[in-house]
């Protein structure tokens, strides 16, 4: 199965309203980073064990460990939680950075050194999400 095909499926998984709200969001981000690589995490470690909620990614931020060694990870996440969806921020340092800027204009949505969370599309500010996006995408070496 391809990654576009699992992303496809997962999507489509979804209950309702949050598949449609995830739909918007995929194409609104495949529309802001159009030549990103996609990922499909399916949450599972290298036993089989769900260890997280699957998750859609878009771009590439490498990850620099202390010991010296890389790896590649997604620049910007999403994720179906229990409550709505979670779109993941990836590769900002400062860890204030998105509740300090987007946290009061974002509308109903809680806002980490990290991920933007929210139970609908409709509850947020899309324009304001755009703008933390792209601000991640715009940091790519």
């Amino acid at each position: 199965m391809t990654i576009q095909q699992q992303i496809s499926e997962y999507i489509n998984s979804q209950p309702g309203s949050k598949r449609s709200d995830m739909q918007e969001l995929h194409h609104l981000i495949l529309e802001l980073m159009p030549d990103s690589k996609l990922w499909f995490l399916d949450g599972k470690n290298d036993e089989g064990k769900t260890v997280s909620n699957p998750n859609i990614g878009y771009g590439i931020h490498t990850i620099q460990y202390t010991d010296g060694k890389t790896k590649e990870f997604y620049q910007i996440g999403m994720s179906a939680n229990t409550t709505g969806i979670s779109v993941y921020i990836m590769g900002i340092d400062d860890k204030t950075y998105l509740a300090r800027t987007f946290g009061a204009e974002i509308g109903k949505a809680s806002v980490t050194g990290y991920c933007i969370k929210f139970k609908a599309l409709k509850d947020i500010n899309i324009e304001v999400l755009k703008t933390a996006i792209l601000y991640a995408y715009n940091q790519k070496p």
